[in-house]
């Protein structure tokens, strides 16, 4: 698609003529540490996205686990384990490059998210790792954030898309399954079919 350059912003002076002032709220929310109440919001959230760049470009990597898996050290630190995934270790590469991170979290059922911006480096101390174990397996890395800003989201988006409308759900019959993706991708090369069966089984010995 392609618009035309008068149709473009492309200065901060027209940026903030188009939106305007920004209310006192947006700016008094903003502190650079642990609040209470943000501890809470961290406390009861179950997934977050942690979005990380660096030389080989931008990633937004999902994180989720029981509520307080990202756990708070003190007012200006958050630590989190790196989980087992697909071992492209996206996000790590990029804070070797780049230890800016930025991360949002979001709470089951409230409108409301919360949204933290640091710099990360990843440890491998032993404490850190078997504070982090599951069922005795520990995590391969865990990640210590240095926190620079807090500040909440209002419940806007939230709203818009009616996230945790259990109504709203998607038949998942709708949607092409992992299998059928990756069939697709590799010409066939990768058994769709049996991807799909092995799934369940291999995401239940793999979680931790």
């Amino acid at each position: 698609m392609q618009t035309s350059d008068s149709d473009r912003i492309s200065s901060l002076a027209e940026l903030e003529a188009l939106y305007g002032t920004v209310g006192t709220a947006s700016i008094r929310k903003e502190v650079d540490y642990l609040h209470p109440h943000y501890r809470a919001l961290i406390a009861a959230s179950t997934f977050a996205v942690l979005s990380t760049s660096g030389p080989g470009g931008l990633d937004a990597s999902p994180r989720g686990d029981p509520a307080g898996f990202i756990q708070i050290a003190d007012d200006n630190t958050l630590l989190l384990a790196d989980r087992r995934g697909n071992n492209r270790i996206d996000s790590l590469r990029n804070i070797l490059g780049d230890p800016r991170v930025a991360l949002l979290f979001l709470i089951p059922g409230l409108g409301e998210t919360l949204r933290v911006n640091g710099r990360a480096h990843i440890s491998v101390a032993p404490e850190l790792l078997q504070r982090f174990a599951v069922n005795e397996k520990a995590p391969r890395s865990v990640l210590v954030i240095h926190v620079e800003t807090v500040f909440f989201q209002c419940s806007r988006a939230i709203l818009r898309a009616d996230l945790w409308n259990a109504a709203r759900h998607v038949d998942k019959s709708s949607l092409p399954s992992a299998g059928a993706i990756l069939a697709t991708l590799t010409q066939a090369e990768i058994d769709g079919r049996q991807y799909d069966e092995e799934l369940p089984q291999r995401l239940k010995t793999t979680l931790y």
